[in-house]
């Protein structure tokens, strides 16, 4: 139910995520970085004007869906196949390296066996949207860089459900279930195949267009990314999964004109980054809880190193192994260090299974506890607000150095379009 109270939240939050984004852009920096701030001042950890509601939750949620659909729209898979291999070792390194390293930092800090995993987990995980945005504002998410980092967050977000649901396996019966595991790796292997399938087949053979249709042309847009996030949830993976793939599919010629693909790929481009990916970035700081004891402090400074460390090392060493200059697998390593939704989302899960194990008896200490799940939180929070800098300054230091690079071509490039349109 829209209330008074919500209209006033959904003002507040994006007058101010405009302004604040609008301020930061003018330094070369995404808009996100400023949204996020915006949510930081206005919600729980500072002001408190602001309140979390199921509302403001739903909101942003819907953003990431359209977010999403707006980049498979973007992104030519065909490319990006082309890069699957660097995008799979990029993962696969990007996610074990800060696992360990959570694990390790955790129990070096009294945690559990079971937390220390769970933390480990948190610290592995790669948010798609996060990356989709920065990469989109900076002009990379057509590069070869680009379409390795998303690439590889696709993957890594499959890695970090999967081993989700082993953690969780082994915290309900106390050991490894070998079964529950590989069906999981069933029905994700079934979902990928199929959309491929589907994409690359059955697609191309039909033979209707909308010409000078937008409005029907919408509306199955939003049929087929619904129809592909419910998809992607039965499948065990994230709803941001099945409409990025729902983007890939109506992308296809088959569907529409050039004049009518771009009215929709405009159209989802205003829903998402022009209204409601701002309430997303802003609520995500909602979820901070400050507090000032100098363990709490040493353990989340420690905790958001080894994430940075691991995600820059890992990815980054991974993509210099396929050929790319030490710049650009700099580039991959501070573009794989968001976190975001994806974070989120697996820490409540993991909230409302120790919830759930603890009454029931199995447990007797929680999965998380506060200071863990804090830390996890500001530790996503310092990441998103890093990778754009992070990305920014490796940049700049890189094409001051080598001005061949091409990610200089494509920056400039894309900094000049961004001036013209400001004029």
């Amino acid at each position: 139910m829209i209330t008074t109270q919500l209209l006033i939240d959904l003002m507040l939050i994006l007058t101010c995520s405009w302004i604040l984004g609008s301020v930061f852009k003018q330094f070369g920096l995404p808009a996100m970085v400023g949204q996020l701030i915006a949510g930081l001042a206005l919600g729980p950890p500072i002001l408190g004007i602001i309140q979390p509601s199921h509302a403001l939750e739903l909101f942003a949620e819907i953003g990431i869906f359209l977010v999403m659909f707006h980049t498979g729209m973007e992104l030519d898979m065909r490319s990006m196949m082309q890069n699957a291999g660097a995008a799979i070792i990029v993962a696969a390194c990007g996610f074990i390296l800060p696992f360990l390293l959570g694990v390790g930092v955790c129990l070096f800090f009294d945690g559990t066996l079971y937390q220390s995993l769970f933390v480990g987990l948190g610290l592995s995980i790669t948010a798609i949207a996060v990356q989709s945005v920065i990469l989109h504002d900076m002009g990379l998410a057509t590069s070869r860089v680009g379409h390795i980092v998303i690439g590889a967050a696709i993957m890594d977000d499959i890695l970090s459900l999967m081993t989700l649901s082993v953690l969780l396996g082994i915290t309900r019966n106390g050991s490894l279930e070998i079964m529950p595991m590989l069906l999981i790796l069933f029905k994700v292997t079934v979902f990928f195949v199929g959309t491929f399938y589907v994409g690359n087949w059955l697609v191309p053979k039909l033979r209707f267009k909308f010409h000078k249709k937008e409005a029907q042309a919408f509306t199955l847009a939003i049929l087929v990314a619904l129809s592909m996030a419910l998809m992607a949830e039965l499948a065990g993976l994230h709803m941001i999964i099945g409409a990025f793939l729902a983007g890939q599919l109506m992308r296809h010629e088959s569907f529409y004109d050039e004049a009518v693909h771009k009215a929709i790929f405009d159209r989802f481009y205003g829903l998402s980054y022009g209204s409601l990916v701002p309430i997303f970035f802003a609520t995500l700081s909602f979820h901070i809880e400050l507090t000032g004891t100098w363990d709490f402090t040493i353990f989340t400074l420690t905790l958001t190193f080894a994430a940075i460390f691991g995600k820059l090392f890992g990815c980054g060493i991974a993509a210099k192994s396929f050929g790319l200059s030490g710049w650009e697998s700099a580039v991959i390593g501070f573009g794989m260090n968001g976190r975001g939704a994806v974070e989120l989302v697996v820490v409540a899960v993991v909230l409302a299974h120790s919830t759930e194990l603890i009454n029931a008896g199995i447990l007797t200490s929680p999965l998380l506890t506060e200071t863990q799940f804090t830390a996890l939180v500001l530790m996503a929070f310092a990441t998103t607000i890093m990778a754009p800098f992070g990305l920014k300054g490796v940049i700049h230091v890189g094409c001051r150095m080598d001005e061949r690079l091409r990610i200089c071509q494509i920056t400039s490039s894309e900094e000049s379009h961004n001036r013209q349109s400001d004029d």
